[in-house]
């Protein structure tokens, strides 16, 4: 096998293997508190101040957001200029659930299971979404030596005590019946000889707690929780995107109206309450970072759910995973995933120096990798851009011959794919945009702002503050997706939906004019456009 790596990357990993035997012995030091603001106010992203703008209009007007973000919230709706027919409507239901991932899955299941008519609508295939993306693990403090109170203390102090504290208990109460339900569903964990579950720790926790399926966590959940949906027989409409909410003419949540991705022929559903579950918005590529968000993650439910009046939480904070791919270019941006660091692998800077703890908090980590590379000048130079090594044959070295294979086979045949072997050379890193920490205000029944409207999955915001630890998105697509099938459907056992309207987009066009707005950017999104700009008339 010949490295794909250039002569002067290879003369660092030289570097790497001299330093190796001497950082087995030693961890290097966590960093201060004092040292942790420093990198994160100087660093990170969420701290570079042209990368934000105020919002003109909306529940929000007045607070900043991310700059593309900003401009999609105060975008021009599909349906500007076009009458649709809310008279007849295509389908009905009384759980209409936008989104098909491990979220809107998880609710479709409780709704079901509780006697409602559900109806899922997803943009691409049920089980495309970051679920499927996931890598590390989920969190859930079920251990003797641990308890939700630490997982809640862990949580609040990554979330630098920004966490809704409602939210937040749920997450933590609720996180062992989470796994224990995933466990029933068939979800195929990591467990020792006696069948328990094997945890590990993740960054920024005090106990090992995030239980894992190999390095395929995600995808594991997702094929449990589609096969669920499927076997119970669920209506799917796929490849359909939801353009614009409906309310009734009493301000409810009433159903969407629908746009299939390949005709563009626009329907009409009815709902007596909807589950907004769209997921992130990595392919927004806030600031220009890669991202390891799947296709169709482009923030729509933020678009949807704000046209209709609902308040965000945290829309200026994203998460950005400090160990992206850097190298090679042909998975640039791709997760890797925590779970490489929790098994032992080192940040090592171009000289061969651990020059920060492995297990530092998302946000501090991806801080100080950027430090590294853009004012220490310590970063591997490569054709792409500057990174920094994390030096995986540590882990074999730590848990004997045949572990990374054995715990980390994602990991390894991504990059083996391209002449890598993570089991004899470091790998690359740098960060790349990965999880939206803000979105959508909840109360603790997962209802937005706008009644019948419930929110689950990471179109919420609050549930992990400002920075969110590893593991704990799993969980909550799962509390919170379940939480919001079952009050969903027990509420519209109730409800009587009163006459369809949309008067509320012409509404939000009339606000847009008042405030000197004159946007010609469709939102939602919907997909990314990668084509090169010569080519976007054609």
């Amino acid at each position: 096998m010949s490295l794909p790596y250039t002569q002067e990357m290879l003369d660092s990993v030289k570097k790497v293997e001299a330093t190796r035997e001497e950082r087995m012995k030693t961890e290097p030091r966590r960093m201060t508190a004092e040292e942790k603001d420093d990198v994160l106010q100087k660093f990170h992203p969420d701290f570079k101040m042209e990368g934000f703008e105020q919002l003109q209009m909306g529940p929000n007007k007045g607070e900043k957001a991310p700059v593309e973000l900003a401009a999609l919230l105060q975008g021009k709706s599909r349906l500007s200029g076009k009458e649709v027919s809310l008279k007849d409507p295509d389908y009905d239901a009384d759980v209409l659930i936008i989104g098909g991932g491990g979220a809107g899955c998880s609710a479709a299941i409780e709704a079901h299971q509780a006697g409602a008519k559900v109806m899922i609508v997803t943009k691409l295939r049920l089980g495309d979404a970051n679920t499927m993306m996931a890598e590390g693990g989920i969190q859930a403090a079920d251990k003797e030596n641990d308890s939700p109170a630490q997982h809640y203390l862990d949580a609040m102090g990554g979330g630098h005590f920004a966490n809704v504290p409602y939210l937040l208990q749920k997450l933590v109460t609720e996180g062992p019946e989470a796994v224990n339900w995933l466990d029933h569903l068939g979800v195929m964990f990591d467990k020792d000889e006696d069948g328990r579950m094997i945890t590990t720790h993740g960054g920024g926790t005090s106990r090992k707690r995030m239980h894992a399926a190999k390095d395929y966590s995600g995808a594991d959940i997702m094929r449990t929780l589609r096969d669920e949906v499927q076997n119970r027989g669920i209506q799917i409409v796929d490849f359909t995107s939801a353009v614009e909410l409906i309310k009734d003419t009493e301000g409810k949540a009433a159903g969407a109206v629908l746009m299939n991705m390949e005709t563009h022929e626009v329907q009409v559903a009815r709902a007596k309450t909807v589950i907004i579950a769209t997921g992130g918005a990595g392919r927004i590529h806030y600031q220009g970072f890669p991202t390891s968000n799947h296709y169709g993650a482009t923030a729509d439910g933020l678009v949807l759910a704000y046209r209709a009046g609902a308040r965000l939480l945290y829309q200026d904070t994203l998460q950005y995973h400090p160990t992206g791919v850097a190298f090679p270019a042909q998975i640039f941006g791709a997760l890797v995933t925590e779970k490489v660091r929790s098994m032992g692998a080192m940040f090592v800077n171009e000289k061969g120096d651990a020059y920060m703890h492995p297990l530092e908090t998302r946000d501090v980590a991806a801080a100080s990798v950027i430090r590294e590379c853009k004012e220490r000048g310590n970063g591997v130079h490569t054709p792409l851009g500057d990174g920094i090594w994390l030096d995986s044959p540590m882990i074999d070295l730590i848990h004997g011959k045949g572990m990374l294979e054995k715990r980390l086979p994602g990991m390894l045949r991504m990059f083996g794919k391209y002449d890598i072997d993570m089991r004899e050379v470091p790998i690359l890193i740098y960060p790349t945009l990965h999880y939206q920490n803000g979105g959508i205000r909840i109360s603790a029944d997962g209802m937005s702002d706008i009644e019948n409207l419930y929110v689950a999955g990471e179109a919420v915001g609050g549930i992990h503050g400002r920075n969110r630890l590893m593991g704990n998105s799993l969980l909550d697509i799962i509390v919170f997706g379940r939480n919001a099938g079952q009050q969903a459907a027990a509420k519209s056992k109730n409800v009587k939906v009163a006459d369809l309207t949309l008067d509320f987009v012409k509404e939000f066009e009339r606000e847009e004019a008042a405030a000197g707005i004159e946007s010609s950017l469709l939102s939602p999104l919907l997909l990314p456009d990668y084509r090169p700009e010569n080519m976007k008339t054609i």
